[in-house]
């Protein structure tokens, strides 16, 4: 992926050069970047990896789901809080994931303690089980595992 994004800076900076301008453009860098783009794309399979501007939409796509559901388990939060009677039942269950590697467990992690109402509090030492406390297990309990694999699905594409 950074050669790949190396290759198309080199070739913004060549379409600058062969432009034969009095000075530098912006306008001029940026037309050969998005030339640049068109030529990576259609020569990326020789580089045995994946286009490097689908790891970036994966990663936009990764924050809008992120960003929707922190909405969702916020608005939920507040519905638990503003209730006449507070009426929850905490608790701790265990999800096995499928995830591998310290930096795909750990944004998960992250993810799920940054969304309200769950918060992990250990993961196994193999790494493939994640301890989780909910706020409120009977009515949580589905948002959270919906949650997590929304977050799995979208951090596969990232990583892999």
């Amino acid at each position: 992926m950074p050669a790949q994004f190396l290759l198309n800076l080199f070739i913004a900076f060549l379409w600058m050069l062969l432009k034969d301008e009095d000075e530098l453009r912006i306008s001029t860098f940026i037309g050969g970047f998005l030339v640049g783009i068109v030529i990576i794309f259609l020569m990326h399979r020789f580089f045995g990896s994946q286009f490097y501007l689908r790891r970036l939409f994966s990663i936009i796509n990764l924050l809008f789901i992120f960003n929707w559901e922190l909405i969702l388990s916020s608005i939920l939060i507040i519905k638990q809080i503003l209730s006449p009677k507070l009426d929850i039942k905490p608790g701790i269950f265990t999800y096995k994931t499928e995830l591998q590697g310290d930096w795909e467990l750990t944004v998960l992690a992250m993810l799920l303690t940054l969304t309200p109402g769950s918060v992990v509090l250990e993961v196994n030492p193999d790494g493939d089980i994640f301890y989780i406390h909910a706020m409120d297990i009977e009515k949580s309990k589905a948002d959270v595992l919906r949650s997590i694999g929304k977050f799995e699905r979208a951090i596969l594409e990232v990583t892999r």
